[in-house]
């Protein structure tokens, strides 16, 4: 089996200023520096972007944006290009977010482009994907439908540089949170899809985050879970000392 590098991402969603975003750097380096064999991520909003890149030049701690436009320039008000985040630092996009899609409509059309553009511009990518509570009963159709309709086109190599996670959407913010063994089943049915739609190699090298009120607390159990490979971090990603006791449990698996 292959052995997968765990990432742990966090995604700040709309909380800090660049001021911010620098004192919690500053605090978070240090407790990095004996980190190894795990990629770690922050994800600020875009007004933190060029400092936070700024910051991380050097250094392990990558850097990743919320979001992308599906064009690479044009009249987009409001929008952002791939080669904006690139310019700022950014390795990392998100795609497919569920408040994207919930709270901002992105239908797994735009997903789709959105994945597109941003591995056509060399970034990597994490492709949410998720139920709500009232689609729980449905969850392998939901996802299935999802991985189906957001993977057009993707081929083995280009998979490559992507990641999912898997977010109960009725776990995000919520303080409620899969059970390791609900998460784990989950996402062992997103490795047989890609199995399935790929090869055994292409599942085995993907790796499979879980997001949905990941805590301190309950982050060794699912991180120990064997196809759980990293976790997608709301809330306690504010936060340093939380962020990093949850990387100290990604290095004790």
């Amino acid at each position: 089996m292959t052995m997968r590098r765990p990432l742990i991402a966090g995604n700040w969603k709309m909380h800090k200023t660049a001021e911010e975003t620098e004192r919690f750097i500053k605090e978070l380096l240090p407790k990095l520096e004996n980190v190894e064999d795990i990629d770690v991520l922050i994800i600020p909003p875009y007004t933190s972007l060029d400092r936070a890149g700024r910051l991380l030049q050097g250094k392990s701690l990558q850097l990743g944006a919320q979001d992308v436009h599906y064009e690479t320039e044009g009249a987009f008000t409001g929008a952002i290009s791939t080669h904006m985040l690139k310019a700022c630092g950014c390795s990392y996009v998100l795609v497919g977010h569920s408040e994207r899609r919930e709270l901002f409509g992105d239908d797994d059309t735009i997903v789709a482009r959105k994945l597109n553009v941003a591995l056509d511009s060399d970034l990597k990518a994490i492709l949410c994907v998720g139920e709500t509570l009232s689609e729980h009963d449905l969850v392998e159709e939901k996802i299935t439908r999802q991985l189906t309709q957001d993977l057009t086109g993707i081929d083995a190599m280009t998979l490559t540089k992507i990641t999912i996670a898997y977010e109960p959407i009725w776990a995000i913010g919520t303080g409620k949170t899969a059970t390791p063994e609900v998460a784990q089943e989950t996402i062992s049915m997103i490795r047989r899809w890609i199995a399935s739609h790929y090869d055994e190699a292409a599942a085995q090298g993907m790796r499979i985050l879980y997001g949905g009120s990941v805590k301190p607390a309950n982050a060794k159990s699912l991180l120990a879970q064997p196809d759980i490979d990293g976790a997608l971090v709301g809330g306690a990603a504010l936060v340093a000392e939380s962020f990093a006791q949850i990387v100290d449990a990604a290095r004790l698996q």
